[in-house]
C-alpha cells in the first residue's frame, strides 16, 4: 500500500515549504491607488502565523481582493485586451494585403496621357495609393491610442475605403 504523502510529493518542488518564500502569486510593480488612498510598500494583511510557515489563507484572500480591484482599473488604464489585439492583427493583415494589391496596380503600365504633368500626377497618385493603407493604419493607431472603440471604427472605415478596386476589377 502506498504512503498517502507520496502522491502529494509528485505535485510539489523541493523547497516549496521554505518559510522565506511568500505564499500565493506575486504582483510585479507597484499598484496604483484607485480612489486617492495611499499605497504602502509593506503588506497590510499578513497574518502572524504565515511568517512562521502556517496557513496562508488570509494572505491569499487579500491578494484575491486586490486583484479584483485592480482588474477593473487595468481596463481604464488604456491596456489593449487580447480580443482587440486579435482584431488589430487581422485588420493589419487586411491593410498589408491592400498595400500589396495597390503595389501590383502601381507596377502595371500606365495609360498614355498627352500631358507630361498629367502622366506624372497619375504615377504619383498610384504610389500614394500604395502607401495609403500603411499610413492609415499607422496614423490611426497613433492618434487613437487611448480610445479603443474609435480606433477600431476608424480602422474598419479605412478597410472599406482603401479597397484596391482596380486590382479586384482586373480579369
Amino acid at each position: 500500500m502506498a504512503h498517502p504523502d507520496s502522491d502529494d510529493e509528485a505535485l510539489s518542488w523541493a523547497g516549496d515549504d521554505d518559510a522565506t518564500l511568500a505564499p500565493g502569486w506575486k504582483r510585479v510593480g507597484t499598484p496604483t491607488p484607485a480612489s486617492g488612498e495611499r499605497v504602502s510598500d509593506a503588506p497590510s494583511s499578513v497574518a502572524p502565523d504565515t511568517a512562521a510557515g502556517g496557513s496562508a489563507t488570509a494572505v491569499d484572500q487579500a491578494s484575491d481582493d486586490t486583484s479584483d480591484d485592480l482588474s477593473g482599473e487595468a481596463d481604464r488604464t488604456g491596456q489593449t485586451g487580447s480580443v482587440e489585439l486579435v482584431v488589430l492583427g487581422i485588420l493589419g493583415g487586411v491593410y498589408l494585403l491592400y498595400a500589396v494589391g495597390w503595389l501590383i496596380v502601381a507596377t502595371t503600365p500606365a495609360p498614355e496621357l498627352a500631358d507630361p504633368v498629367a502622366t506624372f500626377m497619375y504615377g504619383l497618385g498610384r504610389w500614394f495609393a500604395v502607401l495609403a493603407p500603411a499610413l492609415w493604419f499607422g496614423v490611426t493607431l497613433w492618434l487613437c491610442a487611448e480610445r479603443h472603440r474609435a480606433r477600431l471604427l476608424w480602422l474598419v472605415a479605412g478597410a472599406i475605403l482603401l479597397v484596391p478596386i482596380p486590382f479586384l476589377l482586373r480579369g
